[in-house]
């Protein structure tokens, strides 16, 4: 028994050792950068030393809630960010349901191409996509205008770039398109774990291919479903930044600007990277306290949690 001990921690302590530069990446790109939240208690001018500035404490925390334009400002953003968050976790299912649509199609060279066609978007940067908007839907050379024009359904070009109507859809829309092929990876991967016995099983008692997916492919999908959902709604304020900045302009930044984007903005644009660091650091504990949120309901729910 001594001997199995020794041997147990000694494999455990080799494991741990593989795993050490992995941790090292963490704690030097995640923690470490940590240490310049110390800038949200100052009132940092560029240029200058940081201890030469002046210490104001929690003077940016209280802007926040204390500064009635700063208020309005968050609560549009907060606004916006929840909004397009929650139009994500509403449509969450469509690639595990794209993923089953897709493992049910049984020629295999029109499969992968489908598979292909609808994963290349993800690796295609955001300002691409955006150049294909404006080829789209520019208002003196886009596509759709000139093709409404031709038709005579519309007199003069739209511009529908730089609207504000429906600027949640139509960013859901493009991001949906980008990664919906990249998201499904995972759930065709959990696909081919389920064991195929179960398929079998099921034709052989007469079950019908839509009663296959209902009873076996769906069950077999949920465990990792809720995994994601519970890792989507703890990040359900972190939804990036470069989408919402390449579509933003004067028009619809009222209803495009979320969270992260507005810390750019009032950062790097606006120069007041104090109180732009204080905000973020705001988004950090919300995040947290969603994650261990979502976990709680998890395990109340499913009677299982992530950690």
């Amino acid at each position: 028994m001594k001997r199995f001990t020794e041997l147990y921690r000694q494999r455990g302590f080799r494991l741990f050792l593989m795993i050490l530069p992995l941790l090292l990446l963490i704690f030097i790109f995640s923690y470490l950068p940590l240490y310049g939240w110390i800038y949200a208690f100052f009132d940092y001018k560029p240029g200058r030393d940081l201890l030469d500035c002046e210490f104001v404490g929690f003077g940016n925390f209280k802007r926040m809630v204390m500064d009635k334009y700063a208020l309005e400002e968050l609560i549009n953003v907060m606004k916006n960010t929840f909004g397009m968050s929650f139009l994500g976790i509403l449509t969450s299912p469509l690639p595990m349901i794209f993923a089953i649509f897709l493992g049910e199609i049984g020629n295999m060279p029109f499969r992968k191409c489908v598979q292909t066609l609808t994963t290349i978007p993800n690796f295609i940067s955001w300002v691409l996509v955006y150049s294909v908007a404006y080829a789209m839907f520019s208002v003196n050379d886009g596509f759709v205008n000139r093709l409404l024009m031709n038709w005579g359904i519309i007199d003069e070009g739209i511009n529908f770039l730089a609207s504000g109507d429906h600027v949640w859809l139509t960013m859901w829309a493009w991001a949906t398109w980008k990664s919906l092929g990249w998201s499904a990876i995972m759930y065709i991967a959990c696909m081919a774990s389920i064991d195929g016995e179960q398929y079998e099983a099921a034709k052989v008692d007469g079950a019908s291919r839509m009663q296959r997916i209902w009873y076996v492919t769906i069950p077999g999908l949920l465990p990792t479903y809720f995994v994601l959902l519970l890792l989507s709604i703890a990040n359900l304020i972190n939804n990036g930044m470069e989408q919402y900045f390449v579509f933003q302009n004067a028009m619809n930044k009222s209803s495009i600007e979320v969270l992260d984007l507005y810390v750019y903005n009032q950062g790097m644009a606006g120069i007041n990277y104090s109180y732009a660091t204080a905000v973020s650091m705001l988004k950090s504990v919300v995040s947290i306290t969603l994650l261990f949120f979502a976990n709680k309901m998890s395990k109340l729910i499913r009677g299982e949690s992530v950690f």
